[in-house]
């Protein structure tokens, strides 16, 4: 496995809730497991560019396996500076790490587009076009056709997930990120296909699937390292921890803003999930607790389904530039 910028071997990081209490064995870069409960996660190089994490579990009925790869990325390659997140050496409560700009922290999607600003909130990045590039890029590659062209959303880099989910109960398909920044045309090319085709706990999506899918990007922003591990807010970040293994290894696991609300768990519940997804078998003690090294963050989040994307495409279809026929809705039904 190729090393990171920072020369720390690039893991698997899962942030998907497990199934059960139980955790899986210590982590490697190519390993696989057999169930969310078992999904383990490894050193994390944040400073390399492309580490890729699973950011979203088996929420749902979601699959029965919780594992990403972090193998070097096999579409474009992303550009773009990464951010650091690694903690100071002196820890401040609320120590802002490098983020992009123009971030909020608004979670939406696009039935509730009202609510993604408030007084004095900074103008969103993320929007329905970026979902629509992802459906483009994926429909594209099912089907053979050119890859779309370059979409006229902005390019900073940011770090990103890109999330599926099928049928009325949304039910996850897919769900891989990065928390090292990208440019976005490149990076939401790039993990369109790695979420879709490449989530280690489902198979590769088929064209059949198209006309069933939901579509999210989630644009990762204002990182802090905080020293309580109490010191976030369910609904409103995400967490990241790291932590030491009972076999003396260094672990990290993260969890996307969405998940413990969506499961309905409070700070203990997510925090004692997060350790057993990332491989800490030991019983888990307020002592224990404490040693944990945490970033929260937050996420801007667009949601789009497949019929929303032919609505958007087939009114936006020449002004977008649009490489490739526009997929005709009934062909799927």
């Amino acid at each position: 496995m190729a090393a990171g910028c920072c020369g720390v071997k690039k893991q698997k990081l899962s942030s998907s809730p497990p199934s059960g209490s139980g955790g899986g064995g210590g982590a490697s870069s190519s390993s696989h497991c057999s169930g969310e409960s078992q999904c383990r996660a490894g050193e994390l190089g944040l400073g390399g560019a492309g580490t890729r994490l699973n950011g979203l579990g088996g929420l749902t009925g979601g699959g029965s396996g919780s594992c990403c790869t972090l193998s070097p990325p096999q579409g474009c390659s992303g550009g773009g500076g990464g951010i650091s997140l690694s903690p100071p050496p002196s820890c401040g409560v609320g120590t802002l790490l490098s983020a992009p700009a123009a971030a909020t922290s608004s979670s939406l999607s696009l039935s509730s587009a009202a609510s993604s600003s408030s007084p004095g909130s900074r103008k969103m990045v993320v929007s329905a076009e970026m979902c629509c590039f992802c459906f483009d890029v994926l429909y594209c590659h099912l089907y053979g056709y050119q890859q779309p062209r370059t979409p006229r959303f902005t390019n900073e880099p940011y770090p990103l997930f890109v999330t599926w989910k099928i049928g009325r109960d949304k039910r996850l398909r897919g769900c891989i990120g990065t928390f090292s920044a990208m440019n976005l045309h490149s990076g939401l090319r790039e993990y369109t296909l790695t979420s879709a085709l490449k989530d280690s706990r489902f198979p590769p999506m088929t064209r059949d699937e198209l006309p069933r899918l939901f579509c999210s990007v989630s644009l990762l922003t204002n990182f802090e390292d905080v020293c309580d591990y109490l010191d976030w807010e369910v609904g409103v970040h995400g967490i990241r921890i790291e932590f030491i293994n009972e076999k003396g290894s260094k672990r990290t696991a993260t969890y996307l803003p969405e998940v413990a609300k969506e499961q309905g768990w409070d700070h203990i519940q997510t925090i004692d999930s997060l350790l057993r997804k990332g491989g800490y078998k030991a019983p888990i003690t307020n002592e224990f607790r404490k040693t944990i090294k945490l970033t929260r963050y937050r996420s801007e989040k667009m949601t789009l389904s497949y019929a929303e994307y032919i609505a958007h495409r087939q009114h936006h279809h020449f002004q977008n530039g649009i490489g490739h026929p526009l997929p005709p809705y009934n062909h799927y039904s």
